[in-house]
């Protein structure tokens, strides 16, 4: 007989156990369906492991530099098989975090693939899982609620061939033994500058190729500018407006070579791998939906603002409904999607509060609007700006480059969005990410006294510079 329960989630990454936690919380009978490990992508694949990453070529490019601040190394080196070790070793510790909440809320874990199951003897509606294991056997649970949480996998161009040697995305790169001498870049959004700022201050000479106008094209255009500016100062080659050809990739004496239609002409890059990040995909395939009433466009699964599905006891969170595919994301829609699955009615999300970060050297992290798209929404806007070459906490630091930005409605002083780049700003933004929640204006945020010497200094200083009032401008 079938086991039942309040809930199954199919899929244990960040946004499907978080929704568990919650439904058990609740007094939900809970189970997760996971076909690899509790913690998905973001946990093995993705926020954890490339942050690591990203942390130890932070520590190789300050040591580097070190006699700056008084501090004599010598020569200095690094060991990336400790690198992967360190990365490995923190991942094993939140992956047991992970398990250890999983038998705290007493949630069910089936190791499987789940697929969903239209009306049948085990349900009279569709929602039944059956769960296909390595081994061959099948078992099948009945959940009064479903949550779909299976997340997305990187994408790639038409065309271009994944090969997992010479041609990889982040999931092999990940992985690599050892670093290779040169890597070309295919896309310069979040993910293709995060790693080309690693790779660069581990001594991998980077190319970037970027299909938009400029690198990080959904951030605010001066934010792109200065991190473009900062990233060729570091010799990093970066080519925007280009489009590549992926048919025209060569591999050969250790290299690959791949062309791009560019302002300049047909452009060969040569690298001894090419990276490609160019987004990533929802994983819809294989489910069962097409037994259901759920609907899928554009490559993702149609949800109305709490979540639900065409099928209203089916719902799902995550980067498998498109839209920020984003860690933090995940696991506020997987909340909010039980606890209207528990009538608690909380309120939808405000998808413009949701702070967003680039882990960089240095980091990029924003909040709302960017002032181009402020205007195009009708506003008419005001901007505060205050640079970190203003700023002693900074100057202590030794890291100085960026700025912080606001931008303003004229007419109600409404904070519509906030812009940084800069030392430590992906900790910074939660002020600005909690303003925004307040509806704070610029003049309370400079109200708000700012110890110092500190780097969010900076945010104080840019909402008094809105109205022309910083001190240290």
């Amino acid at each position: 007989m079938s086991q039942e329960f309040d809930l199954v989630v199919l899929g244990g990454g960040t946004g499907g156990y978080v929704a568990a936690i919650r439904a058990s919380q609740l007094g939900m009978k809970v189970a997760i369906v996971e076909k690899e490990k509790l913690g998905g992508t973001c946990l093995h694949k993705g926020c954890i492991p490339s942050k690591a990453f990203l942390r130890s070529a932070e520590v190789f490019a300050t040591l580097k530099e070190s006699d700056k601040y008084g501090v004599l190394a010598g020569e200095v080196g690094y060991d990336f098989g400790k690198v992967q070790e360190r990365k490995k070793s923190i991942i094993e510790q939140l992956h047991k975090g992970v398990q250890f909440l999983m038998k705290k809320g007493s949630i069910t874990i089936f190791e499987g693939f789940g697929r969903v199951m239209g009306p049948s003897i085990f349900s009279p509606q569709a929602g039944a899982v059956r769960i296909e294991k390595e081994n061959g056997d099948q078992e099948m649970i009945v959940p009064r609620f479903l949550l779909l949480a299976t997340g997305s996998r990187p994408r790639t161009l038409p065309g271009l061939t994944i090969d997992g040697t010479q041609v990889v995305t982040s999931d092999e790169a990940l992985e690599w033994e050892e670093l290779p001498k040169s890597v070309v870049i295919v896309g310069g959004g979040v993910i293709g500058i995060e790693w080309a700022s690693m790779l660069n201050d581990f001594g991998v000479d980077v190319t970037v190729v970027e299909y938009a106008d400029r690198i990080l094209p959904t951030e605010d255009e001066e934010v792109s500018k200065e991190m473009a500016r900062l990233l060729k100062k570091r010799k990093v080659q970066i080519v925007t407006g280009a489009k590549v050809l992926a048919e025209s990739v060569e591999k050969g004496d250790g290299l690959v070579k791949i062309q791009a239609e560019t302002a300049n002409g047909v452009q060969t890059f040569e690298a001894v791998k090419i990276l490609v990040s160019v987004g990533r995909q929802a994983n819809v395939e294989n489910l069962g939906l097409e037994a259901t009433e759920i609907k899928v466009e554009k490559g993702a699964i149609v949800v109305n603002e709490h979540f639900q599905t065409a099928e209203s006891h089916i719902y799902a969170i995550g980067d498998v409904i498109g839209g920020l595919q984003l860690a933090h994301v995940a696991s506020h829609e997987g909340i909010l999607a039980v606890e209207h699955m528990a009538g608690l009615q909380p309120h939808p999300l405000d998808y413009t509060q949701v702070p967003k970060c680039t882990y960089s050297r240095p980091q990029v992290a924003n909040v709302g609007w960017t002032e181009k798209e402020a205007r195009e929404q009708g506003f008419e806007v005001k901007v505060g700006k205050f640079s970190f070459k203003s700023l002693g906490k900074a100057l202590i630091e030794g890291e100085n480059d960026g700025f912080v930005k606001l931008v303003v409605d004229v007419k109600t002083n409404d904070l519509l969005g906030v812009h940084m780049i800069g030392p430590h700003v992906t900790d910074m933004i939660s002020e600005a990410g909690l303003a925004r929640v307040l509806d704070a204006t610029p003049w309370e945020i400079g109200q708000t006294i700012h110890p110092h010497p500190t780097l969010s200094e900076a945010i104080m200083e840019a909402a008094l510079a809105v109205d022309g009032k910083a001190i240290h401008n």
